[in-house]
């Protein structure tokens, strides 16, 4: 073939020749309850004109129980069909600094990580790999995925493979790292800074069994807001807003059309309030004191971080890197809020997507060891020849070694429903989740009986009847990893057997002993274990829980101390939630 290596393969699974087992619509009914007509409508459709899919990183499609394989086979998809000529591209989130799209190409673009520390991730992004690598070495002498934190602390020694940071090559992955590296000593201090592990990543209360592990001595954090993470730190300090505090950025449709990018000054609102800093004072003011308490240990640490530049310096370097300050001053870019950038005046020249692959693989291979789209990969079946879960060819992967979170299971027995959680709709992550203005959505907050704001359940009617759950009540998602409650908003927009509950919502923990949860921070109950054995990806949605409606007089009788917290009506909790000495429930 001239664009594919391994397609007969392929075919082969798909016809089932491979395993007797012919993947056909109908077979493909039994599996997802979507008709074998429609299937077979979508194909047709599908293979009758130029199609392209669209993804924003792609959501819980790609973080759950081996989700290499729907991404893989999406590929394969496009493959098919022609990637590359007129109407068929893939176009993601993912490359935000790429301009390989079917779209327009601009002038350049632009990135600003942050001014923090002076634009040093700003310069990292642009270094080539080998030296993105180097120092990496240097810095990081030792590491841990997010995904594999708890086991990191509740179960060392463990290994994993790749850096798993964006901008690595294919390559990255096959090289194996482990933790704690030799002669290095496992972690004693955490410093954590976004305060959302427990409530955005998987096995959240699985985090918070190794925030209280004896092998924690102490853990510092700092954020604007005392929540998640924050509960279990020994010291918490207060982080202003991007409200109080100067600084620049990029804005527009930039992430996704890789179009329309706007470099913004970021102007102070507000003056901090109470004692609160900015990340960057607050590194440099903890740099300062360790240097002046332990010299010959942190000799010259300030002016390291520093580089000799004030807070102002940091943020002007930052404009220098993003390529604006060719096209724009500094003072005019304060002045004036914003700076487009402008479509290239040639980009007619540049072929969008993988046109030129398309036209020419020889000239424009990919970079594959072929050069060309490998449905059977070679480096999969070099490197992990005996790994069943994400293996050379991509496959429909019920379940394995790591998960049993399929319907298909015998486990789906105790557990009878599929949870899905997505991107928050009225979030961003786990931000925003105190806005009140939000709150008046319908599918926002639910609000029970007990005045509390619940994060809304999503439950089909038919499987509302049989629990004889309505709108408005109070039900609990659990299975062996503890328990979340939610409260329940019945809609056909839900499939049966399946329920809906985006991720973010703040932890509100009724019980660290019996693990229930009230804010609905689902990812507490997300699976422990990565995408696969050697895919260190998060696992947050598309696995199995159980759903009953719950009772709230018993559960005030039984924790009547934590279910008394100072709670807002529309704001929901607060700082005096944790700190007040007051026995009110609800404030008006």
């Amino acid at each position: 073939a001239t664009h594919t290596v391994g397609f007969e393969k392929f075919r082969d699974y798909v016809l089932g020749k491979e395993d007797g087992i012919p993947k056909t619509p109908k077979w493909a009914e039994e599996i997802t309850g979507v008709p074998a007509r429609i299937i077979k409508a979508l194909a047709r459709l599908w293979a009758s004109r130029p199609t392209s899919i669209i993804h924003v990183f792609g959501g819980p499609y790609i973080r759950g129980p081996y989700a290499t394989e729907p991404a893989r086979l999406e590929v394969a998809l496009l493959a098919m069909q022609g990637i590359g000529k007129p109407g068929v591209h893939q176009l993601h989130n993912s490359s935000c600094c790429s301009t390989d799209t079917p779209f327009p190409k601009p002038l350049f673009a632009p990135f600003i990580y942050s001014s923090v520390l002076g634009g040093v991730y700003s310069r990292l992004w642009f270094l080539p790999y080998e030296k993105l690598k180097e120092w990496y070495k240097e810095v990081l002498k030792q590491f841990v995925p997010k995904t594999l934190v708890h086991e990191a602390i509740l179960n060392p020694p463990i290994s994993f493979y790749g850096i798993c940071q964006s901008r690595m090559p294919v390559e990255e992955q096959f090289i194996k790292y482990k933790y704690p590296a030799d002669g290095l000593p496992e972690v004693h201090m955490i410093w954590n800074e976004d305060g959302c592990l427990i409530t955005c990543w998987n096995g959240g209360y699985k985090i918070i069994e190794a925030y209280r592990s004896p092998k924690i001595e102490f853990i510092l954090a700092q954020h604007p807001w005392l929540e998640n993470d924050c509960l279990f730190a020994d010291i918490i300090l207060p982080v202003t807003t991007k409200f109080e505090e100067e600084d620049i950025g990029i804005i527009g449709s930039a992430w996704s059309t890789k179009q329309h990018f706007a470099v913004v000054y970021e102007g102070k609102c507000i003056e901090p309030i109470g004692e609160s800093k900015s990340d960057r004072e607050i590194i440099l003011m903890i740099a300062k004191k360790l240097e002046e308490k332990y010299p010959e240990e942190f000799k010259g640490l300030y002016e390291k971080l520093t580089e000799g530049k004030t807070t102002e310096d940091a943020i002007r370097e930052a404009f220098e890197i993003s390529g604006a300050a060719q096209y724009i001053s500094f003072e005019e870019l304060k002045e004036r809020g914003y700076w487009l950038v402008p479509t290239d005046p040639e980009w007619k020249k540049y072929k969008p997507g993988l046109r030129e692959f398309y036209e020419d693989p020889e000239k424009y291979p990919l970079q594959t060891p072929s050069g060309k789209i490998e449905f059977y990969s070679e480096r999969l079946a070099k490197h992990f020849p005996d790994d069943n879960e994400r293996p050379p060819m991509p496959r429909y992967i019920p379940y394995g070694e790591s998960h049993q979170e399929s319907l298909q299971h015998p486990r789906a027995e105790k557990y009878p429903f599929l949870l899905v959680s997505n991107h928050p709709r009225w979030r961003m992550h786990a931000q925003l989740d105190d806005a009140v203005w939000l709150r008046e959505i319908p599918t926002c907050k639910i609000r029970g009986s007990d005045g509390y704001l619940y994060e809304p359940v999503w439950i089909n009617p038919i499987d509302a009847e049989k629990l004889g759950v309505k709108t408005g009540d109070i039900v609990k998602i659990y299975n062996e990893r503890g328990s979340v409650l939610g409260g329940a908003y019945v809609t056909n927009r839900i499939m049966p057997g399946v329920v809906y509950i985006d991720h973010g919502a703040r932890a509100d923990i009724i019980s660290l002993e019996d693990r229930i949860d009230r804010g609905g921070a689902i990812d507490l109950i997300a699976p422990d274990k990565t995408t696969s054995k050697n895919a260190a990806g998060m696992v947050v949605s598309g696995y199995l829980v159980k759903v009953e409606k719950v009772d709230l007089n018993e559960l005030k009788k039984k924790y009547p101390e934590t279910l008394q917290r100072i709670y807002y009506k529309d704001a929901g909790l607060c700082y005096e939630s944790y700190v007040s000495t007051k026995n009110e429930s609800v404030h008006n």
